[in-house]
């Protein structure tokens, strides 16, 4: 199961996605991580998918990712007395705390803590911006609003508030309920929705306890002005450009998309570009030349995965969405501009052993024109620090901890492998020119580059580079 592409490919499982078999065409098609979306999903269903994809997992004998995208707080109006009703510009419009059905001049907003942190000039979007309104006059009980954009409302739907950060966890008694089912069922990554602060992070990491790592998802203003505190905590950064698109002008969300993924492979954490890559494919067989166009330029941005959503989940296309999605990182990456393009944003290594290590390993894997970096890695940090040199040459983490293989999977350029731990010096540089001849990256006579930390299994301890030739004894494994 080598991959021809660096950037890796996320697929959301769903109604057309959801058996074994279905499941085992999308990673032969190009899935390397498996996205389970708790809005939709209950836990038995959560155990079901983690299962089968284990089994696959074990027939191909393929590390495989999963991650488990919590939903987060849904903030929405409450009913109307006689159906929809049509709010015309400049009207005045009433949210307020009296659960009565609402009319054409008031509707119940049945969440305190945003009456009670709303202030004049505050936006308030409903329905995917279908609504805009702007606060007036605002106390802990009502909110008086002016109609900016009119339109129709209706029963429960969704309400932003781009300009207001509310005093609330990002996490609902739903998520802690899915997290520690997802947490049970032994997925790799916890996607955390509406983050607002850094503080939210913290608080799933703390009840995850490194059982799972923590992909924070911006999608939210308050979390792009709080980014870099943000990503020092979590794991990793899901750039969520649907949301972020509601509550932000549209016309932003291209530049803080590549904000992000500079900041992330500025620090050397992994970053995916999600929502609505390949939307047309829900119900079309191709998909447009814009959408091509916006995989290609996650793609040359450097961005460690690209995510489908309900392309994969629901779409009438899962496969051919999941195949189309490869087949376009194949052609970026195979660009002549590509490797300028990917060494122009290269930020400068961090002051410390593992990131200059990691630099000279690039340098002479490409000056030399090795074959492979192979990096024996134990909790990971190894690999994610070549991976941010975003080399030429395959890079190889090999690592006797499944966990360790499973987390791997995301990253830009990394290809796992799960293994017992290297005996001694010697025993490691031959066990990796061997995997690096069988998984099909290097020939006998081909030289590779040796990462690793001694003393053996160390986390944190890189400390060594060795060259080493593939010999004609790499052919028996």
């Amino acid at each position: 199961m080598r991959r021809l592409r660096r950037t890796k490919i996320l697929a959301t499982l769903g109604p057309a996605s959801s058996t074994r078999e279905q499941i085992a065409a999308l990673f032969h098609a190009g899935a390397d991580v498996f996205r389970i979306n708790m809005s939709h999903t209950a836990h038995d269903k959560l155990r079901e998918f983690v299962e089968t994809i284990r089994s696959i997992e074990h027939e191909l004998q393929r590390p495989i990712g999963i991650l488990a995208d919590l939903q987060g707080p849904k903030l929405r109006v409450g009913t109307f007395a006689d159906g929809p009703v049509m709010l015309s510009n400049g009207e005045a419009f009433t949210l307020d705390s009296n659960p009565a059905p609402g009319n054409a001049t008031r509707a119940h907003l049945p969440h305190p803590e945003i009456l009670a942190a709303l202030e004049p000039g505050h936006r308030l979007i409903i329905d995917d911006g279908k609504v805009v309104l702007q606060a007036e006059h605002c106390t802990p009980k009502k909110a008086v609003c002016r109609v900016m954009v009119g339109g129709k409302v209706s029963d429960r739907k969704g309400v932003s508030l781009p300009d207001t950060e509310l005093p609330v966890s990002a996490l609902t008694e739903k998520d802690r309920s899915d997290l520690d089912a997802a947490l049970n069922a032994g997925v790799d990554w916890i996607a955390l929705s509406f983050v607002q602060r850094p503080e939210d992070v913290a608080e799933v990491k703390k009840i995850a306890r490194g059982r799972a790592a923590v992909m924070a998802k911006i999608e939210k203003p308050q979390a792009v002005t709080r980014l870099a505190e943000i990503m020092d905590l979590a794991d990793a950064l899901m750039v969520a450009r649907g949301d972020l698109g509601v509550e932000m002008p549209m016309a932003k969300v291209p530049g803080i998309q590549k904000q992000i993924t500079r900041l992330a492979r500025r620090t050397g954490k992994p970053v995916v570009v999600a929502t609505q890559m390949l939307e047309s494919m829900i119900t079309a067989p191709v998909p447009t030349r814009a959408e091509v166009s916006d995989v290609a330029t996650a793609v040359f941005e450097g961005a460690d995965a690209i995510m489908l959503s309900a392309e994969s989940a629901a779409g009438q296309y899962p496969v051919e969405a999941v195949t189309m999605m490869n087949r376009i990182a194949e052609e970026v990456e195979s660009d002549p501009t590509y490797r300028a393009v990917i060494q122009n944003q290269r930020a400068e290594p961090e002051a410390t052993g593992a990131d200059a290590l990691a630099l000279a390993a690039r340098q002479i894997a490409e000056t030399l024109d090795l074959s492979a970096i192979v990096c024996w890695t134990s909790s990971g940090s190894t690999a994610l620090r070549v991976a941010r040199e975003r080399a030429k040459p395959i890079t190889i983490a090999l690592t006797p901890k499944i966990a360790t293989g499973r987390r791997l999977a995301l990253l830009w350029g990394v290809h796992c492998v799960v293994t017992q731990d290297a005996r001694d010096l010697d025993d490691m540089v031959s066990r990796a020119c061997r995997f690096a001849f069988r998984e099909g990256f290097a020939k006998p006579g081909q030289r590779i580059i040796v990462v690793a930390g001694v003393p053996l299994g160390t986390p944190g301890a890189t400390n060594m580079l060795r060259i080493a030739f593939v010999g004609s004894e790499a052919v028996d494994v």
